[in-house]
C-alpha cells in the first residue's frame, strides 16, 4: 500500500513533539536517596570494579548487551549521495527507531565527520567498548568494504554494513523461494547483476554461497570481464572470461538483480531472458523497470522491487533488527556467512506460513506464491524465526560467548517479547 507524504508533514513529524525521533529512557528506579546511591556514587563503584576484573561482566552489569551503534559518515545516504555526517543524522535516528520498534534493540546513532578510512576506523574502534554491536550505514563504495573488513578483524563485537548484507540476505531469501517455486536448481541458474556497488557485491557473494555458478556482473560501462583494465579489486572478484554485450548477458538468464538506476535494463533485455525469470529491480524510488513492463514481455515472471506499493518488497527491515537481536542475545563476536545464510533461510521459510489474522486484516489474504515470496515487514514472527536462527548459527559456529544455549527456551523468550 503506497502512502504519500508531503515535505511539510515530514518536517513536522521530525520537529514535534520534540526534535528528532529518539530519546533515552531509564530502566531502574531513581526516586530516593538510596536509589541515587545505588545508581551513582558509591554503589556504582562495585560494577566498575567487577568489570575491571572481568571485562565480559559488562554484558551483565551495563546496557552493552542490548546496545547497537548506528554509525555513518554520510557519504552515501539513500539516493541523496554524499550529504555529510550531520545531514545524515535523521536517517541514522530512523534506523535506531527501527531497531527499537521491530526488535527491542536499543541504539545510539553516531555520525562521524571523517571520510578518510583510517580516521573513521580509529573513531569507531575508540568508542566500540560502549556497544554490543555496530551497524554501519550509508558509507560509499569502495571505502565501505575496507572499513567493514578492518572493523570485523579488529573488534570483538559484531559489525555489519547493512547496505551490503541486508539487501543480500533479503534477496537471497527471495531467490530461494522463487527458484523453488519455478522448479529451478540454483546451481543451474544464470544470474545477471546490474550494478557493482556495495549491495551488488554482497548479493553476488551470497548468491555464490547459495550455489550460483553462472553469475555476470555489469557496471555502468557494461559486463565485467577479464579484458577490462578499469576494475577495482572488488569488481575483479566477479570477472568472467570473455567480453559480452548486455544483450548476450541477458540471453536465457534466469534472474536479474538491479541495484543501479532507472532504465539500465529494459523490456527488450527482459524479453531475452528465460520464460519464467526472476526480476529484482531495486533502484529506489524508481526501479530499473516497473513490474507491469516486465509482465508485458514475460507474464510468468516473479518481480520484486524496493517499493511498498508493489508485491515482493525487498526491505532491509526484514533482516537487520532481528539479526542483531540474535547476535546480541548470544553475545557473538562477529556476524559470519553461516549466520547470514540462516537469516535468509528463516525469512524464506516464514513466507510459506499462512498470514496471521492480524496481518490479514491489514494486508488482505496473501498466500505464498508469485506475488508473495518475501514476508511482510510487520510480521511479528520475524523476531522469533530470524533471531533464533541467527543465534543458533552463532553458537554452532563458535562465535558466540554464550555456550549454554537452549534454542527452544530462547524461541519462547522471543515469543514473549513479541
Amino acid at each position: 500500500m503506497s502512502v504519500k507524504v508531503t515535505k511539510e508533514e515530514a518536517l513536522e513529524y521530525h520537529r514535534s513533539p520534540n526534535p528528532g525521533k529518539v530519546a533515552i529512557a531509564t530502566t531502574t528506579e531513581l526516586n530516593s536517596q538510596r536509589d541515587l546511591s545505588m545508581a551513582y556514587s558509591p554503589g556504582v563503584a562495585h560494577p566498575c570494579e567487577e568489570i575491571r576484573r572481568e571485562p565480559e561482566l559488562a554484558y551483565e552489569y551495563t546496557a552493552k548487551r542490548n546496545l547497537v551503534a548506528v554509525i555513518s559518515n554520510g557519504t552515501a545516504v539513500l539516493g541523496l549521495g554524499d550529504i555529510g555526517a550531520l545531514a545524515s543524522k535523521p536517517v541514522m535516528e530512523g534506523k535506531a527507531v527501527l531497531f527499537k520498534k521491530f526488535a527491542a534493540v536499543d541504539s545510539f546513532d553516531i555520525e562521524i565527520d571523517a571520510k578518510d578510512i583510517d580516521k573513521f576506523c580509529e573513531a569507531v574502534k575508540a568508542i566500540a567498548p560502549t556497544f554490543g554491536g555496530i551497524n554501519l550505514e550509508d558509507i560509499k563504495s569502495p571505502e565501505c568494504f575496507e572499513i567493514e573488513r578492518r572493523l570485523i578483524e579488529e573488534l570483538n563485537i559484531p559489525v555489519m554494513h547493512d547496505d551490503q548484507h541486508g539487501t543480500a540476505i533479503i534477496t537471497s531469501a527471495g531467490l530461494i523461494n522463487a527458484s523453488e517455486m519455478m522448479g529451478k536448481k540454483i546451481e543451474d541458474m544464470k544470474v545477471v547483476v546490474v550494478g557493482a556497488g556495495a549491495s551488488a557485491t554482497a548479493c553476488s557473494t551470497m548468491y555464490k554461497e547459495l550455489g550460483v555458478k553462472n553469475l555476470i556482473m555489469c557496471d555502468s560501462k557494461g559486463v565485467i570481464h577479464k579484458g577490462r583494465k578499469d576494475l577495482n579489486k572488488y569488481k575483479k572478484d566477479f570477472m568472467i572470461d570473455e567480453a559480452l554485450t548486455m544483450e548476450e548477458a541477458f540471453t536465457d538468464a534466469d534472474m536479474v538483480l538491479g541495484l543501479s538506476r532507472p532504465g539500465t535494463f529494459t523490456k527488450e533485455h527482459i524479453a531475452l531472458m528465460s520464460e519464467e525469470p526472476i526480476i529484482f529491480a531495486l533502484a529506489n524510488p524508481t526501479p530499473e523497470i516497473f513490474p507491469e513492463d516486465v509482465r508485458e514481455v514475460k507474464p510468468k515472471a516473479i518481480v520484486g522491487t524496493g517499493r511498498s506499493d508493489f508485491p515482493n518488497q525487498v526491505n532491509n527491515v526484514l533482516g537487520f533488527p532481528f539479526i542483531f537481536r540474535g547476535a546480541l542475545d548470544v553475545q557473538t563476536r562477529k556476524i559470519n556467512m553461516t549466520m547470514k545464510m540462516a537469516a535468509a533461510r528463516a525469512i524464506a521459510d516464514l513466507a510459506k506460513q499462512p498470514l496471521t489474522p492480524e496481518l490479514k486484516e491489514s494486508f488482505g489474504d496473501l498466500s505464498y506464491g508469485r506475488e508473495y515470496i518475501i514476508p511482510i515487514p510487520f510480521d511479528k514472527r520475524l523476531m522469533v524465526e530470524v533471531s533464533s536462527a541467527v543465534a543458533n548459527a552463532a553458537v554452532e559456529t563458535g562465535v558466540a560467548r554464550i555456550k549454554d544455549f537452549d534454542l527452544e527456551a530462547y524461541r519462547q523468550k522471543l515469543a514473549t517479547m513479541v
